[in-house]
């Protein structure tokens, strides 16, 4: 079967009027993610995000429905509590983006008319100072995560590997909301550098590839991974207390991803949404079966007493951001945290 972008868009628009139809609780729905974008395939599949809104509290906050093996819809529900106050959400890195450009499926009460307007008044959305704040939220909550990793020891488990991505991933996005949304999953390493440059910050491109260990590892390292990756993926899923994200729906929306990466110019950008899958796969599964996840992790440095050194050189990365929005902050005439 042939699919496009425009027969995704269509499955989207059908399935939030089925829904709306279905639910009268649900007050909006909207698309985000890679079908807003003209390349949203990657490997040859994508997902549809589609966000649905309800009047009071869903029963769940993400859903994964499978359509053919390649492709899935990944719905999220926000309750309409979450976008009050409108304005507030102009400071809000994740549902700032979110509401400020999607493509609108449906509402009723005029809530996304109204809730829009209200992120988007005054054309403030992109001035420097909502902007700083944004990013400021993202660093304050990876410093946060940071935090809780300051008394790593030698023998730390998944859990505190999901930490260490975590945190890093806020701080990846402090780069990528100076001048834009928040970083998808699997295209983040192929994103990043130009939005480092573009920060006038080349060398966090490389700090980050540093923090995941991605200088030990190469093309034939990362494909004889998959196979184990992918075990260790599906008995996640069977647990039924894996994330969301580890969906059997989801398979090929990774697996054909990797693949495609392999056979390109830097197969090492399939680094994160590998490991990161993997990391919340072996969270999941008890330590008897997550023996290949650990050897992995042992060749990037995520193990040991290299992780503990991993977690401050993690801390310098922070240090970094946090000098950077300090300058851009002092350039526009703002408060820089050292004088908050």
């Amino acid at each position: 079967m042939r699919v496009t972008r425009e027969s995704l868009i269509r499955i989207a628009k059908e399935t939030a009027q089925e829904r709306a139809y279905n639910n009268k609780d649900i007050i909006a729905a909207y698309l985000t993610g890679s079908l807003l974008t003209e390349e949203p395939f990657l490997g040859g599949v994508t997902d549809i995000d589609l966000v649905l809104v309800t009047a009071n509290k869903p029963p769940m906050t993400r859903e994964i429905v499978a359509l053919t093996p390649d492709f899935h819809l990944d719905i999220s529900y926000h309750s309409k509590a979450e976008y009050d106050p409108p304005r507030e959400l102009r400071v809000n890195p994740w549902l700032g983006y979110e509401i400020y450009d999607p493509m609108l499926l449906h509402e009723s009460q005029h809530f996304f008319e109204f809730t829009q307007a209200s992120v988007r008044a005054g054309f403030e959305f992109h001035e420097p100072a909502l902007v700083l704040q944004r990013c400021r939220t993202l660093l304050d909550h990876g410093r946060k995560i940071w935090f809780d990793l300051m008394d790593i020891r030698a023998d730390s488990g998944p859990m505190d590997v999901r930490k260490y991505l975590k945190s890093l991933y806020h701080g990846v996005n402090v780069i990528a909301e100076l001048n834009g949304p928040p970083l998808p999953e699997r295209r983040l390493l192929l994103l990043f550098p130009s939005l480092a440059e573009q920060a006038n910050r080349p060398g966090l491109s490389a700090g980050l590839l540093g923090l995941l260990g991605a200088t030990g590892v190469d093309a034939s390292t990362l494909e004889s991974w998959l196979p184990e990756w992918e075990s260790m993926f599906k008995a996640a899923f069977k647990t039924g207390t894996a994330e969301a994200r580890i969906h059997t729906a989801r398979l090929n929306y990774y697996k054909k991803c990797f693949e495609a990466m392999l056979g390109g110019e830097d197969p090492t950008v399939m680094l994160w949404p590998l490991f990161n899958t993997w990391t919340h796969a072996a969270v999941a599964l008890p330590e008897s079966e997550i023996s290949a996840w650990g050897a992995a992790r042992e060749k990037l440095g995520l193990a040991g007493e290299s992780f503990v050194e991993r977690v401050e050189g993690l801390d310098h990365f922070l240090d970094e951001l946090d000098i950077l929005l300090d300058e851009i902050a002092a350039a526009n005439g703002l408060e820089t945290s050292t004088s908050i």
